[in-house]
């Protein structure tokens, strides 16, 4: 115990003091998945301090440092050692093993109250974790930790997650067959095929509800299950059974290669004169994608631009910062970072400007969120773009990613909020489109006959030309 409590106390003590061994400084890699923008610590925060030597029991004293040091509001320690209790009570109720356990107090020293966290971690494995099991113990003591702030998007992410968040942003390559997996309300599952990719070329047209992988239903199962079951070692038979949209007597079985996949977060084309641009995350090849076909655009003879990020719920918000270059001058303000000390760090337009990118205009819905929000609102602010559609999701704060020792997850915590060039903190607000139309939020509906927005993005774009 004395070893482990000068361990903590001096990772402690680098927590205040700021000391140069602490790695959890966060770096300009800024991330957006489902909505949440974050940074990205570098070397892996107070665990990578520990090492492969840090115990379960420690993981969660250091989520609590973690959180104390970097959440963008002051932490009480107290509700933090409350949270534990709750979700630990729960979780043992729901095993039938304990309705209470042993009340442990913050003191208000960060060491301390690391060493009583843990402590009463270690009652819990050591009462209950040959039935609960000791990993389930900790994690679930982890999530009482992040959840006790009461902000949607601290939490604690288990491996699994950290894996799929990676790939999203990162664009892992894998074997699979180059769809969309796209959720509807009904709990349907609608696949979008990638231009060029298996799935395309085996004869997919969108939109398709899947019926079955391979065999096994689809009706009720999480996109999560069903990735699992199309995605298999390259050159591998996959069997996706699957109908048009509303006709599902029209049923048909493709028989897919499975290849390694890099997935685009760009569907572009030329439309009427109209260089139409689908962004569907902020990942780090997004920023190349779009120049690509803002430059194709261009070349062809555009006569206005439509960037659609409906349903972005983000991704990396540098990304957002380099798309937004393109359309401002070097050293014009695209968003601000507001941290718990009041501490601004502005983010600027690097120069990358393309020449001759209007009229623009950007297509918005309740689902577009955080990096989205940034690129619609600064270039809403600067006048460059029109924005149609719906209010936006309202995502205005930032979190950093930490990875915890032994590949146990991550720790992604709420730092920082942002504002737009103008100031606007659209936290809970979101953007409002110059031009409201109102549609199914469903993906199925985009680009499509039925797609209302996009009919009055086009027209906007006509209006502007003639008014121009």
């Amino acid at each position: 115990m004395n070893l482990r409590a000068s361990i903590v106390a001096l990772v402690a003590a680098a927590v205040i003091a700021g000391a140069a061994f602490y790695v959890g400084h966060r770096t300009s890699a800024s991330l957006t998945a489902g909505g949440l923008p974050m940074r990205i610590a570098s070397n892996g925060g107070l665990g990578g301090f520990f090492g492969p030597s840090a115990g379960s029991d420690q993981l969660v004293g250091i989520a609590l440092l973690q959180l104390e040091r970097e959440f963008y509001k002051p932490v009480d320690p107290q509700t933090a050692f409350d949270g534990v209790q709750k979700d630990l009570i729960s979780y043992l109720r729901s095993k039938h093993l304990a309705t209470r356990l042993p009340t442990e107090r913050a003191t208000g020293d960060p060491a301390t109250d690391a060493l009583h966290i843990e402590d009463e971690v270690e009652y819990a494995q050591s009462h209950y974790g040959t039935k609960a099991g000791d990993n389930a113990i900790v994690e679930q003591a982890i999530d009482g930790v992040m959840d006790s702030v009461d902000d949607p998007y601290t939490v604690y992410l288990p491996p699994r997650e950290i894996r799929q968040l990676t790939e999203s942003l990162v664009g892992g390559d894998f074997g699979g067959i180059g769809v969309y997996i796209l959720p509807l309300r009904n709990r349907e599952i609608l696949l979008e095929p990638i231009e060029g990719l298996p799935a395309d070329r085996a004869g997919m047209r969108m939109p398709l509800i899947l019926d079955s992988v391979n065999g096994t239903p689809a009706n009720g199962l999480s996109p999560d299950a069903v990735q699992g079951l199309i995605r298999g070692p390259a050159g591998t038979v996959v069997a996706i059974r699957a109908h048009p949209l509303e006709k599902a007597n029209d049923a048909r079985t493709y028989r897919i290669v499975r290849q390694i996949i890099h997935v685009p977060t760009v569907h572009a084309k030329m439309e009427d004169g109209i260089d139409y641009i689908r962004l569907t995350d902020f990942g780090t090849t997004s920023p190349e994608e779009i120049h690509a076909a803002l430059l194709d655009g261009r070349a062809r003879g555009a006569k206005g631009y439509i960037l659609d990020l409906r349903d972005n719920g983000g991704g990396l918000v540098d990304s957002a910062v380099s798309i937004v270059s393109y359309f401002v001058p070097r050293g014009a303000l695209v968003v601000s970072e507001i941290e718990r000390d009041g501490t601004v760090t502005p983010q600027y337009g690097d120069g990358a400007t393309i020449a001759g990118l209007r009229p623009l205009v950007i297509l918005v819905n309740k689902y577009t969120a955080s990096a989205s929000e940034i690129t619609a609102g600064a270039l809403q602010d600067y006048h460059l773009a029109t924005l149609v559609g719906t209010q936006t999701f309202g995502k205005g704060v930032v979190q950093s990613i930490y990875p915890m020792p032994d590949g146990a997850g991550a720790l992604k915590i709420t730092v920082a909020r942002y504002v737009t060039p103008k100031g606007r903190d659209i936290q809970h607000r979101g953007i409002r489109p110059d031009v409201i139309v109102d549609q199914n939020p469903d993906p199925g509906f985009f680009d499509t006959p039925a797609d209302k927005q996009l009919e009055a993005a086009k027209s906007r774009i006509e209006q502007l030309r003639r008014s121009s």
